[in-house]
């Protein structure tokens, strides 16, 4: 392993992609940082050591809260962007149209994206000063003053679109998809934090159980996102039969499902924090009973299980959209192809169709356990367990990473031919 890290770093060009893109992501850790102007920062601080709501969101941002970074919405308004665009292919047929032709076709994708995600970020900085100020019921901005709360709104936005365009560098320097680097980053922040919380409390036993737990997690995902069932498909346009095969990946979804299920999951407590703080009495008994059975900060085996369907749902509705058998199958029979003992068109389609639930049957409830298995094993354990990363974020992990493998030795490979041109 030395010997390979040793000549990765040998290869000038891979070296200096290497620390450009690092230089980067100490760009995007010190933008964290940064507090947006006009926010009393120490108040903020006193207030969230007396409500444990405005913890929970500031775990969820990894402190960023605490000092109102001028990147507090992160890449979640980019995130929703790209949702909501790949849930347009099955509004808008001219989007599959546009697919056929792949390069056009990702070049307006990025496009409006990018262009949804500026309107998307000013928006969601909005609501989240309004929910700030009503969960910490003291005004963190004052939203009656119109040139303070867009000054805060335009600062938030804007810094977010520069992230994004960080990113983007990022990608054009060929390591890696910029963005996923970057919420690699921000997931891998919480590690060092996590260690020193247990250095602070010295339960060195229940450390190393959730070492070996998190090391057989890694192992298990994988296994998992390298797993795909290859579909024998024969070709006999050159007058012989050419054997390929068609790939169907267990986790077609990725992590997709697991944040639309925490957005819809985190949405009920934040409903009952604010229904608390009514002045009728119903409303406070609804948000009382929301607060204690749907709180991601101390969850019950209904939420749990509520949360593990979700992702099932959403898994199967992503994949239903965006794994289109049909033209699959078009483009196998366009190019002289057929699978074995399945007829060309309308059967080749149900049959991609039947593996593919079966197999991401599989690969949704894998999901799923993933997502819940850090409160499962909580529950089971009497108290909240502090991971080191949770399952969901361990999935976004390896997948980068494994990425980042293959292109680094496809670098390499490239460098050893050059030296024999």
């Amino acid at each position: 392993m030395i010997k390979s890290v040793k000549a990765v770093f040998w290869v000038k060009s891979i070296r200096k992609k290497i620390i450009a893109t690092l230089l980067l992501v100490l760009v995007y850790k010190l933008l964290s940082v940064i507090p947006v102007p006009g926010v009393n920062t120490d108040g903020l601080k006193a207030i969230m050591e007396q409500n444990q709501w405005l913890w929970f969101f500031s775990a969820l941002m990894w402190g960023w809260l605490k000092r109102f970074s001028i990147i507090l919405l992160w890449l979640a308004p980019y995130i929703n962007a790209v949702i909501i665009i790949q849930l347009l292919w099955v509004i808008i047929p001219k989007v599959w149209d546009l697919q056929k032709e792949w390069e056009a076709w990702q070049k307006k994708i990025n496009k409006y994206t990018r262009w949804l995600t500026l309107p998307l970020a000013f928006a969601q900085s909005y609501w989240m000063i309004v929910l700030l100020n009503s969960l910490a019921g003291w005004t963190i901005i004052d939203t009656s003053d119109i040139k303070t709360v867009l000054m805060a709104m335009t600062i938030v936005t804007a810094w977010t679109m520069f992230l994004l365009w960080l990113g983007e560098i990022m990608t054009e320097m060929w390591i890696g998809n910029g963005i996923s680097i970057i919420i690699t980053a921000w997931v891998l922040s919480a590690v060092p934090w996590n260690i020193m919380t247990y250095a602070a409390q010295q339960d060195w036993s229940l450390f190393t159980w959730i070492v070996l737990i998190t090391l057989v997690i890694i192992y298990v995902i994988i296994k998992f996102t390298e797993g795909n069932r290859r579909i024998p498909v024969i070709y006999t346009r050159t007058w012989r039969e050419e054997k390929s095969y068609f790939p169907i990946r267990i986790n077609q979804a990725w992590m997709i499902p697991i944040i639309f299920a925490v957005s819809l999951v985190t949405f009920p407590a934040i409903i009952g924090q604010l229904l608390v703080n009514s002045s009728s009495q119903t409303a406070q008994n609804i948000g009382n009973w929301l607060m204690t059975n749907l709180s991601m900060n101390n969850p019950t085996w209904l939420l749990i299980a509520i949360y593990f369907l979700l992702v099932l749902a959403f898994s199967f509705f992503y994949v239903s959209i965006t794994f289109n058998t049909d033209n699959v199958a078009e483009s196998i029979q366009k190019r002289w192809g057929y699978i074995p003992w399945v007829r060309p068109g309308a059967e080749t389609s149900s049959y991609l169709t039947r593996v593919s639930a079966h197999l991401n049957l599989f690969g949704w409830s894998f999901l799923a356990l993933i997502a819940v298995l850090p409160y499962v094993i909580s529950k089971f354990y009497g108290q909240s367990i502090r991971f080191i990363l949770s399952g969901a974020w361990l999935i976004i992990i390896v997948s980068v990473i494994l990425d980042l493998i293959r292109k680094v030795d496809t670098e390499m490979k490239m460098y050893d031919y050059s030296k024999f041109k």
